[in-house]
């Protein structure tokens, strides 16, 4: 029950609370010695203060290099761009990654990647993205799980195109990696306090160095609290309050020059209050039969609704006032061993997660209870992955691995449609998902001449998995067994890449490449009346050709990353629906045949010493060429039941995909006196696109937010004043039908703050 749950849960948020506090407090404490020399947050990070563009080391391809030397479309953001360009979570991503979108369904606390156009929009917790996501090389396969992961980073990678050549899981859309900060040498420490808008505050903190010549550790705690900037158009009520609290420790012991062993632990709570959407159209509700309650479209941007029913509330444990909330707990550990031996070096990546998802929204939007939905759901994941690779000195290199992982993911969800004139029930769904992964991977790379390069690597793997027990069931007014079903499937498939560089110039380098992708197969666990809706869905296949050029030029000062791109796009997961005998049915199915192209520019440029400017822009579109949907079916008037299912055939029809998107930044640093002053302005241009639940389209939006930073002479302090969207934009996100309202969900407006950095 949520009101015993957060009782109980006190005491794991005060153990975070105090040990911000502890962090702070000795950080305050610490001697003066350390403010001269005190490393930044980032030592890493690209910086607006030098007059070369500085390069950043990555290991987007497992092996430590220099980011322009990487022979694919990659863009980095270092840990000190994450406040400057106000990223908070991962959805922040999406306005500074070229051709990256993330977005919630239905407002909820599962983010959805897509990058050109590749990904999905399930709203349901079975089944993992299409681009991998990654924290300190551990896959998190499951949207739910990336939340509140952004803190203590030193960079981000975002790697474009299908993975797995590399990686221990299959993606088709690209693989976002995290590297957070390690252990130090030498004792440092900062944090950073925010306050802003709506009573939002936010405190991150560390704490690194020694403990014995050979062990290292770091401490990094995060909390977020206030924020709530949506109103209740009944009654008020403020909604969209922060509550968050994570932690993550490490140590590094390093017993010998070529050994290296870095363990990690992690927890975070999310007690937040949901998303509130918005009525995109004027809406009759049937909560006040025969009449019901008519509900005008929401024309003020922070306005929503909601509503519980006293039996859901019970069924839910929590109070019949509730609004919408997050009760999501998580945590793990990754072991990482890395042992030199001079002609190669041996990694292994072990870790595990656990997440508990509880989750209440109303996708309404009214207090009519239509469309309530609870999730409850607990994931356990655990892989492992050993390689071996070459030291890299010599003109020909490899690497080889093995890959294994588990993955469990029980629960479901209760969905509350009691007051709709489609339903009238509470419908219950369960299962209890299994999922086995082993894979072999590998990659050569042969030097032919100083200037010219090729590589080619494959990899394999060997995947089940069960959806044991589902069932779906109505349990209110009367009970009715709607459905059961334990589906399996098992896949074999491979992925590889075959590529080549061609250094013409010392600082300036082409690429081309071919390379095929694998995103595993599901199930699609909504409300059923059939088991056909439980029918497994095909892995899709994604076979890309990409050309690029990567350029370093006048004096390093400039960068110039231009990348084109042609899809070939089978069985393409898509968010459909099928037909029962009375009604049709949300499922995902597969595309038998799509295609994708476009071309995208990255341009880094310091004029002068003080100046970075920073432009994205990419373009893509894409067709399906074989795809015969169901549209409509005809009734039996005699019976209401569908008879017959008519087919459209969608070949030639556009993908449901923003042709165009723009990202940029410009940072100045203006010393005055032994002053610093850093204004800064960062923006992003998305272009309109289709929704697929709400058959419409999204409107296109302009995003911009400013900060201004002041460094006092001879200080290891800096205070930001920030502007998030910035002229106050209505923008929005996503847009949905689920089975009664059309719903909206729509970007924070303008809000200001201030945050205090401090560093030693």
């Amino acid at each position: 029950m949520r009101k015993l749950n957060g009782i109980a849960m006190r005491g794991a948020r005060g153990q975070v609370a105090c040990s911000a506090i502890t962090l702070v407090t000795a950080l305050l404490s610490a001697p003066a010695v350390h403010a001269q020399a005190a490393p930044q947050r980032q030592a890493t990070d690209a910086d607006a203060a030098t007059g070369e563009s500085a390069e950043i080391v990555v290991t987007a391809r497992r092996r430590e290099e220099s980011e322009q030397d990487v022979s694919a479309a990659l863009t980095v953001i270092g840990g000190g761009e994450l406040d400057r360009r106000n990223i908070f979570n991962v959805n922040d991503l999406e306005n500074s990654v070229p051709s990256l979108e993330v977005d919630s369904q239905f407002g909820g606390g599962q983010p959805q990647f897509r990058l050109r156009g590749v990904g999905g929009t399930d709203y349901a917790a079975n089944n993992t993205n299409t681009v991998g996501f990654y924290i300190d090389e551990l896959a998190y396969p499951y949207g739910v799980m990336t939340q509140n992961a952004l803190f203590d980073v030193s960079r981000i990678e975002v790697l474009r195109g299908p993975q797995g050549t590399l990686y221990g899981r299959n993606t088709t859309g690209g693989a976002i990696n995290v590297v957070t900060n390690a252990p130090t040498r030498e004792l440092s420490g900062g944090f950073d306090a925010t306050y802003g808008s709506y009573d939002e505050l936010g405190l991150e903190g560390f704490l690194s160095g020694p403990l014995t010549n050979t062990l290292s550790a770091r401490l990094a705690v995060s909390t977020n609290y206030g924020g709530a900037w949506q109103v209740n158009r009944d009654t008020g009520e403020e909604l969209g309050n922060r509550n968050q609290e994570s932690v993550r420790g490490k140590l590094r012991w390093e017993p010998t020059s070529d050994t290296l062993v870095d363990l990690s632990a992690n927890y975070t709570r999310d007690q937040s209050d949901g998303r509130g959407l918005q009525l995109l159209n004027d809406f009759q509700s049937h909560n006040y039969r025969p009449l019901g309650v008519l509900y005008p479209a929401d024309t003020d941007k922070r306005v929503t609704g909601w509503g519980i029913s006293d039996y859901f509330a019970n069924l839910i444990g929590t109070d019949t006032n509730a609004k919408p909330f997050r009760d999501n707990e998580g945590y793990g550990a990754t072991l990482r061993v890395q042992s030199d031996f001079g002609w190669a070096t041996l990694t292994g990546v072990f870790g595990y997660q656990n997440f508990k998802r509880r989750e209440f929204n109303d996708w309404d939007a009214t207090a009519s209870n239509e469309a309530g939905t609870y999730f409850f759901n607990d994931i356990e994941t655990s892989s492992g992955e050993i390689r071996l690779a070459s030291n890299g000195s010599g003109p020909f290199n490899w690497i080889g691995g093995i890959y294994h992982s588990t993955e469990k993911v029980g629960g479901g969800f209760y969905s509350d449609f009691t007051e709709s004139s489609a339903t009238g029930a509470v419908w219950s769904t369960t299962y209890d998902q299994h999922v086995k992964t082993t894979a072999l991977f590998g990659n050569v790379e042969q030097r032919i001449t100083d200037s010219l390069s090729i590589s080619a690597g494959g990899r394999y793997e060997y995947e089940t998995r069960r959806l044991n027990g589902f069932r779906s069931e109505i349990i209110a007014p009367t009970y009715q067994l709607r459905a059961t079903a334990s589906p399996r499937r098992s896949m074999r498939e491979w992925s590889g890449r075959a590529a080549l560089d061609w250094r013409f110039a010392p600082d300036v380098h082409a690429y081309a490449s071919v390379s095929r992708g694998v995103k595993s197969g599901g199930f699609t666990t909504y409300n059923s009346g059939i088991p056909q809706q439980l029918d497994p869905y095909d892995p899709e296949k994604l076979v890309a050709y990409e050309v690029g050029l990567k350029s370093t030029l006048l004096n390093d000062t400039l960068r110039l990353n231009l990348s084109g791109f042609y899809y070939d796009y089978r069985d393409q997961q898509l968010q459909g629906v099928i037909y029962t005998a009375t009604s049709r049915v949300g499922r995902i199915t597969n595309v038998p045949k799509s295609h994708i192209y476009g071309a995208e520019a990255e341009l880094t440029w310091n004029p002068t010493r003080n100046l970075r400017i920073s432009q994205a822009l990419s373009y893509k579109y894409g067709e399906y060429d074989e795809f015969l949907a169901p549209d409509t079916a005809v009734q039996d008037p005699a019976t209401g039941e569908y008879v017959d299912i008519i087919y459209t055939d969608r070949s030639g029809e556009r993908l449901p995909l923003p042709d165009l998107d723009y990202k940029g930044s410009l940072a100045w640093t203006i010393p005055i006196g032994d002053w610093q002053i850093e204004p800064e302005v960062n923006y992003a241009y998305r272009a309109d696109r289709f929704s697929v639940s709400d058959a419409s389209v999204i409107p296109a939006y302009w995003l911009a937010n400013a900060n201004l930073g002041i460094s006092p002479a001879k200080m290891p302090v800096k205070i930001t004043l920030w502007v998030h969207n910035l002229f106050d934009e209505y923008i929005q996100e996503t847009r949905n039908r689920f089975i009664t309202a059309r719903t909206v969900s729509t970007h924070a407006p303008r809000t200001v703050g201030v945050r205090l950095s401090y560093r030693y």
